[in-house]
């Protein structure tokens, strides 16, 4: 019975695997020139990798927690804790017109995404990736920009991380991490939430979600640990990441000031 499931289970991963590739091979002759932001240049990394990376588009207030500057192609970096930073890095790929697939995260929500402004026609899920959902991330960089992988908990062996992050340097994508442990990844980011915001704000712990303050701590190779705190806020219609009021300690509660437009959030957290 064993060997029968282990059977059945290999044969619906090959048939997976084989129609991404299809799908893969559909995007690729339709996808237009590499995204690369406006006004961010190549970034120099280490000698024993390429000498020059394009960067990603990433949001502002996220770029200088990664090594040069912003997330760049042919790097893997975990992402742990509070979606929202995850989230804001798929929207602003998708924004700028950058094709983005998430594996193994059935649970994360779009609808957030699209707060932050992500373009969802530029985003492929795969929800249940089967036993395996970094075979089928690698399949996936070969072709798109982004690629996002929920491990379930998961420890993937040196040995594979290796053959994975040249994969991902040969093909130019980058690649996030969560839930799981994927070692030798360039950085690793860590969010916490430090405070929500309500509406109405007479009493503190009551009325619905405007905002949230984050931590989000980042390490890496050859980095030392970077520390900041970040508001998730509504401005102007979308969900942003912002630089975390000056003057307010992390963790501190505060009482916001009205902002026009000011609604509910969809949290990504």
């Amino acid at each position: 019975m064993t060997s029968a499931y282990a059977r059945e289970a290999d044969r619906r991963v090959a048939e997976t695997l084989a129609e991404l590739r299809a799908k893969l091979a559909a995007a690729s002759a339709e996808k237009s020139a590499p995204v690369v932001p406006e006004g961010q240049d190549t970034v120099t990394v280490a000698a024993s990798e390429r000498p020059e990376r394009q960067l990603l588009p990433t949001p502002e207030v996220l770029a200088p927690l990664f090594p040069g500057g912003g997330l760049a192609r042919g790097t893997v970096v975990a992402v742990d804790g509070a979606r929202s930073v995850l989230v804001s890095m798929i929207a602003e790929v998708t924004a700028a017109g950058g094709y983005v697939a998430v594996i193994g995260l059935p649970h994360l929500s779009l609808h957030a995404a699209a707060e932050m402004g992500a373009d969802l026609s530029h985003i492929a899920t795969v929800g249940a990736p089967g036993p395996d959902p970094v075979e089928v991330a690698a399949v996936l960089l070969d072709g798109l920009d982004l690629v996002v992988v929920g491990l379930a908990g998961a420890s993937v062996p040196p040995s594979r991380t290796r053959a994975v992050m040249a994969r991902a340097r040969a093909k130019g994508a980058a690649m996030l991490v969560t839930d799981g442990v994927f070692s030798g990844a360039h950085a690793t980011l860590t969010a916490q939430v430090a405070d929500y915001r309500h509406l109405p704000y007479r009493h503190l712990g009551h009325g619905r979600i405007a905002g949230l303050s984050l931590t989000v701590a980042a390490t890496g190779r050859g980095m030392r640990r970077i520390e900041t705190g970040l508001d998730v806020v509504s401005q102007r219609g979308r969900v942003r990441l912002v630089a975390a009021t000056p003057g307010t300690a992390v963790g501190e509660s505060t009482t916001p000031q009205p902002q026009v437009g000011s609604r509910s959030l969809s949290v990504a957290n």
